[in-house]
């Protein structure tokens, strides 16, 4: 047996969890299935992840999911091997992980930040709105991902959403930060995309730009990743950006009297059956990273997939045989699970402990106040968590026992 765990909240012990080593219809800890390639030489390396995190994080949605490498049901075939470095196959609706490769690894996100940029604003601002584009907004490294906005420019913010998501336009990720913070600007956006991060249970995220370009103290993981796309995937507006082929950016004479068109630059969209969208992501820092989901039948499915080189397979390559592998086990497989925001909340609003000052991060000031760091509330969450780790090792037993008859 295996003592997981004895959380306290304020001195008091919360819950002592022991179970089988390896858990009951999981198979044990093994690698990563890899692909064997040339990392290109020179480039940045990764800062240490940000201070502050607890240990129960990991085991956020069973204890299963604390692997740091691959985590499978035990009667599934291996996983195909792949370049990404971490990676997370669920199911969108009942929010069951099928299998995942170091699910609460830390990693950077490149553009498939923007889908948390999605997750904060979306419902907060009018797509009809026809909003100005100032100087600040076209503030990006240059060479970078850009819709290709003007200084001056009209534009509603439903097109804004559409140069999001199909042309990975930093500049777009810029206009609808600063219209989402209000007063407060890129800031108070960031600081509304850490709050729903924190929200959703994406303890290991952390914002510092909007666009996903690299920024200080900026982190996330491929189960984080899969919370946030998850209600996104339930929007028919998301759904509608995410899954068109191109749109339309209108004319703004003088500068650009005619318009131009942006077409999808999802490669799971156009050649996947069945897919409904996602996001890609790349910097030299966080290499390839990829979001997406697809539907066969009446079961759908989300991958996150990071830290991914392009050859011998893309990232959406890498995505789409992780899909394929996903949709062979059969619909009770589950290793954990994803949490959800209204459990989290209950366990939050239960404790009457004052809040304790999180830690500092670059990004703003209305964006550090939200930086990563434990809390009343996400201790409470954490104690939570593996209570439930341990519920799911029961069920997950009890499951195997049913399957081998």
């Amino acid at each position: 047996m295996r003592l997981l765990a004895m959380v306290t909240v304020s001195g008091v012990a919360l819950s002592t969890l022991t179970v089988p080593e390896p858990l009951p219809g999981i198979a044990p800890e093994a690698p990563c299935p890899a692909l064997e390639v040339d990392r290109p030489v020179g480039l940045p390396t990764p800062p240490e992840p940000p201070p502050g995190h607890s240990p129960g994080d990991r085991q956020l949605g069973g204890a299963a999911l604390a692997a740091a490498e691959l985590v499978i049901p035990e009667t599934a075939p291996t996983p195909p091997p792949l370049t990404a470095t971490t990676w997370l196959v669920a199911d969108l609706d009942s929010g069951a992980v099928l299998g995942a490769c170091g699910p609460h690894e830390y990693a950077i996100p490149a553009s498939t930040q923007k889908l948390l940029l999605a997750a904060a604003l979306m419902s907060e601002l009018d797509p009809d709105e026809v909003v100005e584009v100032v100087p600040e907004d076209l503030d990006i490294v240059p060479g970078s991902s850009a819709v290709g906005l003007l200084v001056g420019g009209r534009y509603t913010i439903e097109t804004l959403w559409l140069g999001l998501m199909l042309n990975s336009g930093n500049d777009a990720a810029n206009v609808l930060a600063r219209l989402g913070g209000g007063e407060d600007g890129v800031a108070g956006g960031l600081a509304l995309m850490n709050a729903e991060a924190q929200r959703l249970g994406a303890y290991q995220t952390f914002a510092a730009t909007p666009s996903g370009l690299d920024g200080p103290g900026q982190y996330t993981s491929a189960y984080d990743l899969a919370l946030i796309a998850r209600p996104l995937f339930d929007r028919e507006d998301f759904l509608d950006y995410v899954g068109a082929d191109r749109a339309a950016i209108p004319p703004q004479p003088p500068q650009d009297p005619r318009g131009f068109e942006i077409q999808n630059d999802n490669g799971l969209l156009l050649n996947y059956p069945g897919a409904l969208g996602g996001k890609t992501g790349f910097t030299d820092l966080a290499r390839h990273s990829f979001v997406g989901a697809a539907q066969r039948d009446d079961r759908r499915l989300v991958v996150t997939v990071l830290g991914a080189e392009a050859q011998p397979l893309t990232g959406w390559q890498q995505a789409a045989e992780l899909l394929d592998w996903g949709f062979a086990l059969p619909a009770e497989a589950a290793v954990g699970r994803l949490v959800e925001p209204e459990e989290l909340a209950a366990v939050a609003s239960s404790s009457t402990e004052p809040p304790v000052e999180p830690a500092g991060s670059a990004g703003g000031e209305a964006a550090a106040a939200l930086a990563p760091g434990r809390t009343w509330a996400t201790a409470a969450v954490a104690a939570t968590a593996l209570l439930l780790s341990g519920v799911f090792a029961a069920l997950a037993y009890r499951s195997a026992r049913r399957r081998r008859g």
